[in-house]
């Protein structure tokens, strides 16, 4: 019982929201919703991700009308909810206090994204364009086109997501998250590349142990030992994980507010309440 239930709200909450975004006149673009299946399908061939599709039950169509939904409610819940949150800095400061061991770096950390060109000829090219050097000639032709790109000022996020062969961050502009210092350590070449660059700077072309080739932009650096509470990197983290804690119980005191505002009569959980003490009325 407890499953239908949940589901049926799900189903409420959903409808009442659509409603609330109409009534705000809050939509969605189709450029919007043509980034959003462009960023889904980039790990994949178009085969590959039709047959991704198929294996879901989804339709293209049905795809992309899942996707304007989402962004419809994320838009909205980003008008009424997260617009109307507000953290003080009183209360960043007493999380920090109570959480401090949280922010002790154990060894210095490296914030890096990354163009990735490889010899090697990957069927399903990784990024928006398919692009994918076949050869040590071809890929080092396209690594030297994308730098003289970023010299010409383009923006390295939108090359990473258009040309970088790494799978694992090219639809995500090519983030790679913080990488320890041991870890980079591991390939001589890469580690003298980032130990030579300032936060903010974007690398030459790097050629790693491997034979593949890589662009590497600093976006932050975190050196080991205790992390003050006046860092901002640190600030920020604190507001998030509040904004994000804060998120979540406003989210459900809005739905609530939207359901006793359109007074919901839910005559179908009641039905389904009464048929669990007699199943035969749910045949």
């Amino acid at each position: 019982m407890n499953l239908k239930l949940n589901l049926l709200n799900d189903l409420i909450d959903d409808q009442l929201l659509t409603d609330r975004a109409a009534q705000e006149r809050i939509a969605v673009t189709q450029a919007e919703v043509d980034h959003q299946v462009a960023t889904l399908g980039s790990p994949y061939s178009s085969e590959q991700f039709q047959k991704k599709l198929a294996d879901e039950g989804l339709t293209p169509a049905a795809l992309r009308d899942q996707l304007r939904h989402n962004l419809l409610i994320d838009k909205l819940m980003e008008h009424d909810v997260k617009g109307q949150i507000k953290i003080t800095p009183a209360e960043i400061d007493a999380y920090y206090h109570q959480h401090q061991a949280q922010f002790n770096v154990p060894e210095t950390r490296y914030h890096l994204t990354q163009i990735l060109v490889t010899a090697a000829h990957e069927p399903a090219a990784h990024n928006l364009t398919r692009s994918d050097a076949v050869g040590r000639r071809d890929a080092l032709r396209k690594v030297l086109m994308i730098e003289n790109d970023l010299k010409a000022g383009e923006d390295f996020t939108r090359l990473a997501e258009e040309y970088s062969e790494d799978p694992a961050t090219s639809s995500g502009g090519g983030d790679m998250g913080y990488l320890t210092a041991s870890s980079i350590a591991a390939d001589p070449q890469l580690r003298l590349a980032v130990d030579a660059m300032r936060v903010g700077q974007v690398s030459g072309v790097v050629r790693d142990q491997k034979g593949d080739y890589h662009i590497l932009k600093l976006l932050g650096r975190e050196e080991a030992g205790q992390r003050p509470i006046s860092d901002p990197g640190v600030r920020k983290t604190i507001l998030d994980t509040l904004t994000s804690e804060r998120e979540q119980v406003l989210k459900s005191a809005y739905l609530e507010n939207l359901r006793n505002r359109a007074k919901v009569k839910d005559n179908l959980a009641a039905s389904i309440v009464q048929a669990e003490g007699d199943p035969g009325l749910m045949k």
